[in-house]
C-alpha cells in the first residue's frame, strides 16, 4: 500500500524529534516551510500535524504554530482499540527501575510464544494521576528478537514517540491486532509500593498483547490498576438486540 504524503511528512518530522533535533516545547518548522519542502498544500501540512497531536507529540498552540509536547505520556496497558489515540488516553508517566532481561511469568512467556526459562526485556513504567499521584503501573515485555534491534528499550528513558511507534520504525513491523484480558485479584507487595497502597487492597489487572499482521507478538504488557482508579466502560450498537 502506497504511503501518502502526509503520512510522509509525519514520519519524517516524528523521527527528527525522536532524533533529539527537537526538545520538549521546542516549535516545529512553519506550515509554509513544510509546504515549501514537500511540494504540498496547506492541507497536507495540516493533516501531518494532526497524525502528531493524536500521538501526544505536538501540541497546537495558538498564534504560536506547532511544537513537541511539553512531556510525553503514556497510556495504561490495554484499551487500543481502533479509533483510539494516545493524546486522548494517555497521562505523564515515569520509567521505573531499569529495564532488563528476565524470564517472565508462565502466563507472559506464552503469549510472547517463549520456552521456559527463555528471557525476554521488561521495562516498568508508571503511570501517573493529573496530581501525580499512582494510577497505574506497567509491566513490558518484549521479545528477544525486538529487544535485539530496539536497542533504545533498554534504557532508561521515556520514548516520546512511544514503544510500538518506536518498534515499527525500527523494525518495519507495526500492532495489527491486539488482545486483552482482565482478571481481578489481590495485589502484591511490590505492587502495593509501586502504587502508595496500604494492603490488602484488590487491582484490576489487564494483559495486553499487541500482534504484528503476521500474528507475531511485539510486546505484553502486564498493567496493574488498584481499586476505586479502575472501570471498564463500553458503548456498542444494539440495532435489531432482542
Amino acid at each position: 500500500m502506497a504511503v501518502l504524503k502526509y503520512e510522509l511528512i509525519a514520519d519524517s518530522l516524528r523521527q527528527r524529534i525522536a532524533d533529539g533535533e527537537f526538545g520538549p516545547d521546542d516549535l516545529l518548522p512553519s506550515q509554509r516551510d513544510l509546504c515549501g519542502q514537500w511540494d504540498v498544500s496547506r492541507a497536507t501540512v495540516i493533516k501531518a500535524y494532526d497524525l502528531l497531536v493524536n500521538d501526544g507529540l505536538v501540541v497546537a498552540r495558538q498564534g504560536q504554530g506547532f511544537r513537541t509536547s511539553p512531556m510525553p505520556v503514556a497510556r495504561p496497558a490495554g484499551g487500543r482499540k481502533a479509533g483510539t489515540t494516545r493524546a486522548a488516553g494517555g497521562r505523564a508517566y515515569r520509567i521505573l527501575g531499569t529495564p532488563n532481561r528476565l524470564a517472565p511469568p508462565a502466563r507472559v512467556a506464552a503469549a510472547l510464544g517463549l520456552s521456559d526459562g527463555a528471557k525476554a526485556l521488561r521495562r516498568d513504567r508508571l503511570i501517573e494521576l493529573a496530581d501525580g499521584s499512582p494510577l497505574s503501573v506497567v509491566a513490558a515485555w518484549f521479545p528477544p528478537e525486538i529487544a535485539d534491534r530496539c536497542t533504545k528499550l533498554a534504557e532508561r528513558k521515556q520514548l516520546i514517540e512511544g514503544t510500538t511507534r518506536y518498534i515499527a520504525r525500527m523494525t518495519g513491523r507495526a500492532p495489527a491486532r491486539g488482545i486483552d484480558v482482565t482478571t481481578v485479584r489481590r495485589g502484591t507487595a511490590d505492587e502495593a509500593e509501586a502504587l502508595s497502597r496500604p494492603q490488602p487492597f484488590a487491582v484490576a489487572e489487564v494483559l495486553h498483547t499487541a500482534q504484528d499482521a503476521d500474528g507475531r507478538t511485539l510486546v505484553v504488557e502486564c498493567g496493574v490498576t488498584p481499586e476505586g482508579l479502575w472501570e471498564d466502560t463500553q458503548t456498542y450498537p444494539m440495532t435489531g438486540a432482542r
